[in-house]
Order: structure tokens, then C-alpha cells, then sequence
């Protein structure tokens, strides 16, 4: 029966490498690399298992679990999250495709174009999660700057969603006329220069992309963690920008108060809280009972221990105890749902797929069935209007 105090729960699943623990690469059926086929099907299983969207990690330096590396035996490789997607998405029908985007070394116009292009090519399922870099590593990479305070990059970080978000208005719905007796394809007078000029950037525009099916792609942002220097920044422009805000938070309670906090700035932006969702970022290793689950993470740890991730809820145990779990925390936090960070792939989100997704079903809280085709779908969240069309005008600094 369901649970009236605990709505229809939406789920994400995070691609890290072959998965959370840094033993992970040593598990039979982890595949993780620079065979495409193994991106293709684990988000075929997450999209069996009927999960909104699949968030995949990119960066530029070599990682290793959450610890940059120089590139070493043990260091898994990296391939680039937007091209990627763009392998997974033909083969795939509803499940929404979200890019990881360094903000700080890719300018504005080139995800403009890049992440309308995934949205064209998957059908309306794109969306991003805008990122900044505090290693020194990458810096070093490109020899351009020197790495600015947390509050510096995450100002950039802003004015590139903000131009990004131009950008993708930049084309009226009506832009393509395709007038075979004139020879126009373009009406001239619905393709907009942004004429962007900020603290860190200047762009004329428009873009040189259409439109896209949603409008504009869906931004998902980290709020940060809250003994993190640069928490303020990540939180403001989570609340401004963002359509899915991902949290950290420990217990039920400190989610309960952090989500509370968000929609407050949300609603202090001029922005409406219930069209931004938040969601708790987890940590699973799924046995199919809790002894087995505790057998395996030892001879795992064995190898290379697991250390705890700060502020981040970690669920070891049989699958049967895992979707209690998730009702207990629903239910005293009043979180809109939770981003799945396998600590092996395959082998956990399988697992959660397959014993876990019936049991919230069963309960009432979580869907049967994809509703629609698009990722705004998946959240009842409508095609956004477009800036610059005439009638239309959505509100400067909305990214919805």
C-alpha cells in the first residue's frame, strides 16, 4: 500500500569508472573501459529498471575512486562523457542521458552545441551537470591559468550556465522554414545574437544549433558539501540555476534540513521549489543477503580498502533491506529521490534493478512505466519558454 507521506520517488544512477570501490576492476563482471558496449548496457539496465537518468563522470585528469591520479597501472581510463552518451543513446529509448561538463576548461558556446546535439540525437533526453576543478593537474593540462579561489570558479561556473542557457534560446521553435520557393531555410528574424558580456566571458552568439526538443536540457548541479569551502557558491548557483539539485547529507534529518534550505534559496531566487527536485547522492554494495554483501566487501577491502565518503550515506546489506531503506529515509526527509552510486558494475546496479525497483514498485513508490519519452517528462517538468521569442519571454536567470 502506498505510503501517503512519501511521494513517487525519482532515481538517478552514477557512472564512476567500474564503480565506487576502488577494488571494483578486480570483480569478474566489471567491464568499465573503452568498450562502449559495457556504457550501452548498464544504461539498458537502468533504463529496464525504469530509473529517470543515468549521470556519467567525466574529468581530465585520471581518477581513481574520488583521489586524482597521475596516470598509473591501477588508474581506470577515461573516456568523454558527452561522446559517450552519444553511443548510448540510439540504443536506448527513454532514459534521460546526462553529461558531467568541466565548466572551467570548455567554453560556453561548445556545450551549448555539444549538449543541444546529444538532446537532438537522444530525443529530448539530455541534460548536464556543470562542474568546476580544484586539481592542480588539470590546470597543468592546459597551461592557460592558474587556479582561482572556490567562490572565482564557481561565479564562472554560473556565467557559463547563464550563457549556455542563452545560447540554447538563441533559435526560435520557428527558426526552420524550410521556404523551397524562396530557398530560405532560416527566418532570419528568429535567430538571436545573445550578446553575452560578463565578468569572465564575452559571446556574441546565436548558436549554431536549433533548438533543441526540450528547450532547454535539464541542469543538474551538486549543492556541495557543507564543510566545503566553496559550499555558499555551490549552493547559490544550485538554487538559481539548477532543475536537480544532488546533495550530500549523513542522516535522514540533516537531509530533511539541507533539502528545506535549498527550496528556501529557490524560492528566494524568484524561482518555484516544486519545479526543482532534490536528490541524495548513495552509496550501494548489494549482496543477496546482508552476510553476503559483508563477505564480499571484505575480500574487496582486502585488496584496497573502501574509505568512507564524508557526508554521504553508504548502504552495505542484503537487497531485500535496501528498499526499506530508501522508504525510511523518503519518509524523514522528504527528499525527492536519490542518485545510485554503485560501488561494483555491474553486479550492484543489476542487483538494485532487479530486487529493488519491484519492492518500491510493490509499495506504490516508484513508477511502472515510463510516462513519457523526454527527461523533463520523467520530472512533469514543461518545455521551458524561449527568452527571446515574441509573446514567449521566460525570465532572465531561469533555467526552467
Amino acid at each position: 500500500m502506498t505510503d501517503p507521506r512519501v511521494p513517487s520517488l525519482h532515481l538517478g544512477f552514477a557512472v564512476d569508472g567500474f564503480g565506487q570501490h576502488p577494488a571494483a576492476r578486480r570483480v569478474g563482471q566489471s567491464g568499465a573501459g573503452t568498450d562502449p558496449r559495457t556504457y550501452v548496457a548498464w544504461a539498458q539496465t537502468a533504463e529496464a529498471g525504469l530509473f529517470d537518468f543515468v549521470i556519467l563522470d567525466d574529468a581530465f585528469v585520471v581518477r581513481s575512486n574520488a583521489t586524482h591520479l597521475d596516470l598509473n597501472e591501477s588508474a581506470p581510463p577515461q573516456l568523454d562523457s558527452l561522446l559517450t552518451l552519444a553511443r548510448v543513446a540510439p540504443l536506448t529509448s527513454s532514459i534521460g542521458l546526462v553529461a558531467s561538463i568541466n565548466t572551467i576548461h570548455t567554453e560556453p558556446f561548445n556545450i551549448a552545441k555539444n549538449i543541444g546535439t546529444l538532446d537532438w540525437v537522444s530525443g529530448g533526453r539530455a541534460g548536464w551537470q556543470p562542474t568546476v576543478t580544484t586539481e592542480d593537474a588539470e590546470y597543468a593540462l592546459f597551461g592557460r591559468r592558474e587556479r582561482g579561489t572556490a567562490a572565482l570558479l564557481q561565479r564562472e561556473a554560473a556565467e557559463v550556465i547563464d550563457v549556455v542557457s542563452r545560447l540554447c534560446d538563441s533559435w526560435e521553435d520557428g527558426a526552420i522554414i524550410r521556404d523551397r520557393a524562396t530557398g530560405r531555410y532560416l527566418d532570419r528574424d528568429q535567430v538571436h545574437r545573445v550578446d553575452f558580456e560578463g565578468e569572465f566571458f564575452r559571446v556574441r552568439g546565436p548558436s549554431i544549433t536549433p533548438r533543441s526538443p526540450q528547450g532547454q536540457p535539464l541542469v543538474m548541479l551538486d549543492a556541495g558539501p557543507v564543510a566545503s569551502a566553496d559550499h555558499p557558491a555551490a549552493a547559490d548557483n544550485a538554487v538559481r540555476w539548477a532543475d536537480v539539485i544532488f546533495v550530500d547529507a549523513a542522516t535522514p534529518e540533516i537531509l530533511r534540513e539541507r533539502r528545506s534550505r535549498l527550496r528556501d534559496g529557490v524560492t528566494a531566487s524568484g524561482r518555484d521549489p516544486d519545479q526543482v527536485f532534490v536528490m541524495a547522492r548513495i552509496e550501494v554494495f548489494l549482496g543477496q543477503t546482508a552476510a553476503a554483501a559483508t563477505t564480499e566487501l571484505a575480500a574487496l577491502d582486502a585488496v584496497t580498502p573502501w574509505p568512507p565518503t564524508p557526508s554521504r550515506p553508504r548502504f552495505v546489506g542484503g537487497a531485500g533491506d535496501m528498499a526499506p531503506k530508501l522508504v525510511e529515509w523518503a519518509q524523514r526527509s522528504d527528499v525527492d529521490g536519490f542518485v545510485v552510486t554503485p560501488a561494483r558494475l555491474p553486479d550492484d546496479l543489476d542487483c538494485f534493478v532487479e530486487k529493488v525497483v519491484p519492492m518500491l514498485q510493490q509499495e506504490g513508490l516508484f513508477r511502472t512505466a515510463y510516462e513519457g519519452k523526454q527527461l523533463r517528462d520523467h520530472f512533469g517538468l514543461s518545455r521551458p519558454l524561449n527568452r527571446y521569442a515574441p509573446g514567449d519571454r521566460r525570465p532572465e536567470g531561469a533555467s526552467s
